[in-house]
C-alpha cells in the first residue's frame, strides 16, 4: 500500500487550522472575515460547485474555482457565472470546468447532449465565454489540462498552477474517466504549487451520503509519488464532504491541527493542504437545524468559500 494512504486528520467542530506556512479558514463571520496576514503572504479564496449561483466572496489575492460553474452548461448559465466572476475583486482568478459544465467537454457533448439538453448548445461559443483574451486581460484564467504561472505583486513570488476538470465515472456526465483510463488522465498532472481538480483524491474529503469514498485512487497514488506534491490542492464534486485537511504524504506521526493552534510537521514529511471547496449544500446538509428548517443558500453557513493564506517563501519541499 502506498505511503500516501495514511489518513488525513479531519477538523470536525473547528473553524480552521494553522501551520507555520499556512492559515486555513473553513468557517468565519462573512461580515468580518479574517484579516489578510500581510505583504509576505498570498491569500487564496477557494470555491467550487457554484452551479450558476452567486454569493458574497471574501476579498483576496487569488480566486480558485474547481468546477461546476453552471447547472447544465447552457450558454446563459455560463455567461452569468463569468459575469459574476469578473465582478469579483481578486487580481487573479483561476477556474476549471466540472461534470455539469457539459459543452466544455466538446467531443463527449457532440454525442451525448440529447441526454441533458433538448437543443444542442454551441461548445465553441461557450468555450469563448470562459477562455478569451478579454478574460485573461482581466486576470480570469480558464485551465483545461493546462499549467499556468502567475504573480500577485510586482517582483513577488511566482506561483504555478495546473487545472484538470476530470473525475472517475459518475452517472454519465461530462469529464468522466473509467478506471482503466485513470492513469493516462492523472499522470499528465505535473508538480506545481497549486492543483485544481474537479474530483477529489481517494479517501480525502470524498465521502458521499451513501458512505462511499468516491475519490480517485490513481490520483492519490500519483500525488504520493511526487517529490514535491502541491502546497494546495482544491477540488469539489462531493458536496457533502466540503472542508479542509492537512494531509501528510508519509506514515510519520501526524500533528493534529485545530483552530488557533500552531503545528510543526515531522522532519522530512511532505504535506498538502487539501480543500473540498463545494459551495452548494445538498440533501440533509442543505437544511438548517432547528424550527422551521430553513434552507442554507449556496455559499451560506457551512458552505462558505474556504480561505487559505500561504507564506510566499514556502516551497513544496518545506511545507
Amino acid at each position: 500500500m502506498s505511503e500516501s494512504l495514511n489518513q488525513a486528520s479531519h477538523l470536525q467542530g473547528s473553524e480552521g487550522f494553522h501551520t507555520p506556512s499556512a492559515r486555513v479558514y473553513i468557517s468565519y463571520d462573512p461580515a468580518n472575515p479574517p484579516s489578510h496576514p500581510g505583504a509576505n503572504w498570498t491569500r487564496f479564496v477557494c470555491i467550487s460547485d457554484t452551479h450558476s449561483h452567486t454569493f458574497s466572496v471574501p476579498s483576496g489575492d487569488v480566486l480558485l474555482h474547481s468546477g461546476d460553474l453552471s447547472r447544465l452548461g447552457r450558454e446563459d448559465e455560463i455567461g452569468a457565472t463569468i459575469e459574476w466572476l469578473r465582478s469579483l475583486d481578486h487580481g487573479v482568478k483561476i477556474i476549471i470546468a466540472g461534470n455539469h459544465d457539459l459543452p466544455l467537454h466538446e467531443e463527449w457533448y457532440e454525442d451525448s447532449y440529447y441526454a441533458f439538453h433538448d437543443k444542442k448548445e454551441s461548445s465553441t461559443a461557450i468555450k469563448s465565454l470562459v477562455d478569451s483574451d478579454a478574460n485573461r486581460d482581466r486576470g480570469l484564467i480558464y485551465l483545461q489540462d493546462e499549467q499556468y504561472t502567475f504573480s500577485t505583486k510586482e517582483g513577488g513570488r511566482e506561483w504555478s498552477v495546473y487545472g484538470s476538470p476530470w473525475q472517475p465515472y459518475f452517472g454519465g456526465w461530462a469529464f468522466n474517466y473509467l478506471p482503466e483510463e485513470a492513469y493516462d488522465r492523472v499522470s499528465a498532472i505535473p508538480e506545481v504549487d497549486i492543483l485544481l481538480t474537479h474530483g477529489p483524491p481517494h479517501n480525502i474529503l470524498d465521502k458521499t451520503f451513501t458512505n462511499v469514498n468516491a475519490g480517485c485512487p490513481t490520483l492519490l497514488a500519483h500525488l504520493s509519488k511526487m517529490r514535491g506534491p502541491p502546497l494546495l490542492h482544491v477540488f469539489g464534486h462531493i458536496h457533502e464532504a466540503r472542508g479542509a485537511v492537512r494531509h501528510s504524504w508519509l506514515q510519520a506521526d501526524e500533528d493534529q491541527c485545530f483552530s488557533d493552534s500552531e503545528c510543526s510537521p515531522a522532519l522530512g514529511t511532505r504535506e498538502t493542504i487539501m480543500v473540498n471547496a463545494a459551495n452548494l449544500p445538498l440533501g440533509r446538509q442543505a437544511i438548517r437545524p432547528g424550527p422551521g428548517g430553513q434552507r442554507i443558500p449556496c455559499g451560506g453557513l457551512g458552505f462558505q468559500p474556504v480561505i487559505v493564506d500561504l507564506l510566499d517563501s514556502v516551497t513544496r519541499l518545506e511545507m
